[in-house]
């Protein structure tokens, strides 16, 4: 069988595994990527944050993003009975981005893969991982592409960010239940000729359905606009029918866009994806780190997905170079504390959401304009922000907003 020889070999080439292969490669590394599907390939996660334009920018793929036109994103609005809250980016209390993009993920990872593969990166897809020895750091991973072909990749280091996949939290029994509560997600896109009637173009939209169900509407550039419902499997039970009839009578039902979505045209049958939340035991070990949706995917809702896959890929690409340079690498407190900083504050916002306590902060009158700004660096991604007091205290500021919002708003009522 024959081996091949490289410093890093990185499982999936989705915006994790391009990010770190980029980052490996520009620091003189011999990187190699290894992806079981075929792209372009069908996949959500489609509405981008601004964080994640700081490991796009470090890796290369700004310029070859910018150039396919896709559509650019500037905020989010939410959207409850007819009342709405909209933020936008430009005014987050955390410096950074304030724009990044709505993508076709088919496109933008292929954009992604190609350009990496310019670089001088080899990509090889329709390549499964079957089996990997460590022998301390050091290691030999077999694979099989779609001809059944085998060979050997000896690494010196192996970043896994499979995603879905999740090779070696698979191979070596690392996976543990997530704590999240299992919800479904029906989507689809549309075709959408009466998207002038909605002022969105340049934001995501999330309405609230009725009390732990939403729905995302992310318009692109190429006239297709992303619509899906969320909400706990048993919503959805309550309904007969094909999954396109159930799609078009929760449409029907929803006052906000039933108009504009009307006998829509539908771009492929409407797709389902449930129990998605995952996580691990560890996120690294001798000789290997898990990047993306490896580690842990939340939720859909603010879009952390691509953030998180990135950041957590930039970040942990350049302790890999450290430590293929012979430096000491703290990866408990560089990395895994580092991430999970970051996945606790958008867990702690994504149980707000189903509880409701974000309901009552996103849709207050006269709300405090700085809070609101602390509280869009957030949604923008910048849950590493310790200097802000809805990051630092991301496990009990949005219940005491909540609560004071509430009081506030019955001594007023009782003074009327």
């Amino acid at each position: 069988m024959n081996t091949e020889q490289v410093d890093v070999l990185v499982i999936g080439a989705g915006p994790a595994g391009t990010v770190a292969a980029s980052i490996v490669h520009q620091a003189g590394f011999k990187a190699k990527i290894v992806e079981k599907q075929l792209f372009p390939r069908f996949v959500i996660g489609e509405s981008l944050l601004p964080r994640c334009m700081e490991a796009l920018t470090e890796a290369g793929f700004v310029d070859a993003v910018t150039e396919k036109g896709f559509q650019e994103k500037s905020g989010a609005k939410f959207v409850k009975d007819g009342k709405i809250c909209d933020y936008q980016f430009a005014d987050q209390f955390t410096p950074g981005y304030n724009r990044t993009w709505q993508v076709p993920r088919a496109d933008f990872d292929k954009t992604l893969a190609d350009t990496v593969e310019q670089m001088g990166v080899p990509v090889n897809y329709e390549t499964t991982v079957t089996n990997i020895v460590f022998n301390g750091p050091d290691s030999v991973t077999t694979v099989e592409d779609k001809d059944g072909n085998q060979m050997q990749i000896a690494a010196r280091f192996i970043i896994d960010s499979s995603g879905y996949g999740r090779v070696i939290p698979k191979l070596f029994n690392l996976d543990k239940p997530s704590t999240q509560v299992p919800r479904k997600a029906l989507f689809v896109h549309t075709v959408d000729k009466k998207r002038a009637i909605a002022d969105e173009p340049n934001r995501i939209t999330i309405v609230v359905h009725q009390p732990g169900v939403w729905i995302w509407i992310i318009p692109f550039a190429n006239g297709i606009t992303s619509l899906g419902f969320v909400g706990s499997p048993e919503f959805f039970k309550q309904f007969e029918g094909t999954d396109e009839e159930i799609l078009r009578k929760l449409i029907a039902s929803q006052p906000y866009f039933s108009e504009r979505f009307a006998d829509v045209e539908f771009a492929f049958a409407p797709k389902t994806l449930e129990s998605w939340s995952a996580t691990t035991s560890r996120f690294y070990g001798d000789g290997f780190v898990l990047t993306g949706n490896v580690t842990e995917f939340l939720d859909p809702i603010f879009s952390s997905g691509v953030t998180l896959a990135t950041v957590s890929s930039q970040t942990a690409a350049h302790l890999v170079i450290r430590t293929l340079n012979g430096e000491p690498v703290d990866w408990d407190k560089e990395y895994m504390e580092y991430m999970m900083q970051g996945v606790n504050t958008f867990r702690s916002y994504v149980t707000a959401w189903y509880e409701g306590v974000l309901d009552t902060i996103f849709f207050a009158d006269n709300q405090d304009p700085r809070i609101k700004s602390m509280i869009c660096s957030v949604l923008a991604g910048y849950v590493w922000d310790m200097d802000n007091p809805y990051v630092k205290n991301h496990e009990t500021a949005l219940h005491k907003l909540a609560r004071t919002i509430t009081l506030r708003d019955i001594v007023a009522e009782g003074k009327s």
